[in-house]
């Protein structure tokens, strides 16, 4: 998944300005204890990221 269509995806799912104040702020478990934004800043895929988005958010079955 590349980068741009991850966000894509977070501000369809979370809306414009949620997706970047969530990505900033809700830490993931299963991103060791992460959020987003520092999850992709150490480098773990987008895909990755977006499947732990989808496991602790409500992520419609046609974002997933």
């Amino acid at each position: 998944m590349r980068l741009s269509e991850f966000w894509s995806r977070m501000r369809l799912h979370f809306g414009d300005p949620y997706a970047e104040s969530w990505a900033r702020d809700y830490v993931i478990a299963d991103l060791g204890g992460r959020t987003v934004n520092q999850a992709l800043a150490d480098g773990i895929a987008a895909k990755e990221v977006w499947r732990a988005v989808c496991g602790v958010s409500d992520v419609p079955a046609r974002l997933r």
